[in-house]
C-alpha cells in the first residue's frame, strides 16, 4: 500500500508526515498519548516550557520501552532455558 499525508499535532505544533495507511492509526494514537502525557505533566508540575514537557514525556516513554525490552529479553531467556530442558529430557527419553 502507498503512503498518505497526515498532520499530527504534538504540544501545539503541527507536523506533516507521510505514513503508510496501516501506520496511520498507530501514529495518531501515539500523538494523542504524548499530548495527554504533556497535559498531565503541565497540570501536575510547575513546568510550562513546552520543550521541558516534551523532554519529560520522551524520557517517560523511552524508559517504558527499555523496561519492556528488558522484560522481553528476560522472558526469552527463560523460554530458551525451558526449551533446552525439554530437549534434554526428550533426548534422554528417546535414547533409551
Amino acid at each position: 500500500m502507498g503512503e498518505i499525508s497526515i498532520k499530527i499535532t504534538i504540544a501545539d505544533r503541527i507536523y506533516p508526515l507521510k505514513v503508510s495507511m496501516e501506520e496511520e492509526e498507530i501514529v495518531r494514537r501515539a500523538a494523542k498519548i504524548i499530548n495527554e502525557r504533556i497535559k498531565d505533566y503541565q497540570e501536575n508540575y510547575a513546568v510550562r516550557d513546552k520543550q521541558d514537557l516534551l523532554s519529560m514525556a520522551v524520557l517517560h516513554y523511552a524508559t517504558a520501552v527499555l523496561k519492556t525490552e528488558h522484560k522481553v529479553q528476560h522472558q526469552d531467556t527463560a523460554v530458551a532455558d525451558k526449551v533446552e530442558e525439554l530437549d534434554s529430557l526428550l533426548n534422554g527419553f528417546f535414547a533409551k
